[in-house]
């Protein structure tokens, strides 16, 4: 996805250890067009798989996922961090390793809002070792839910999730694919 492309090559900074610093239009602070873009491009991307939810993980998954949800008429649920007073005692709960935050995270869901026999899309904001999407699988599959896609805005080739998830079987999809973030550079898939 080009304007995706652009954002990475003028705003975006390799930090170094595969880290990509996308603060000012994803992470931190949100360009909004720039996401009902993605959210458009996602809904249209998916439009056939019939999911009757999106999932994804708190916090930058959000926004993506809200503007999918907008244009696929869809619910979106995000997995918090932290279990809030309001959660039920009984929840889904899963850990995955955080790369931005150097440890474990864990990944909770309210029962309510997931539920045995949904159709999810999972939406993220990054596919890079692939550990974020498959706890968020994990979730869905104590749920009694199926995943039947998943796509993220930045895809990091070189960190291996896609091989990961690939088993799954069901359709992935990224916006953007970086092959390397070698020497500074950061280079995408042609």
């Amino acid at each position: 996805m080009q304007i995706l492309k652009e954002r990475i090559q003028k705003y975006g900074k390799n930090l170094g250890h595969g880290i990509l610093k996308v603060d000012s239009f994803i992470n931190h602070q949100v360009d909004p067009v720039l996401m009902d873009s993605c959210g458009r491009e996602f809904a249209a991307r998916f439009a056939s798989i019939n999911a009757t939810k999106i999932l994804t993980a708190e916090i930058s998954g959000i926004a993506p996922a809200l503007m999918t949800g907008l244009y696929m008429n869809l619910p979106v649920v995000y997995a918090r961090k932290t279990k809030p007073i309001t959660m039920p005692d009984e929840v889904y709960l899963t850990l995955a390793p955080s790369h931005t935050k150097g440890r474990m995270v864990e990944l909770i869901v309210s029962p309510e809002y997931l539920a045995g026999g949904e159709r999810v899309l999972i939406i993220d904001d990054f596919l890079a070792s692939g550990a974020t999407i498959a706890g968020l699988v994990r979730l869905a599959e104590a749920a009694g839910a199926r995943v039947i896609g998943i796509g993220t805005l930045i895809e990091k080739i070189f960190e291996g999730g896609r091989e990961l998830l690939t088993p799954l079987g069901i359709p992935i999809e990224s916006l953007v694919c970086i092959t390397t973030m070698d020497d500074g550079k950061i280079e995408f898939l042609k």
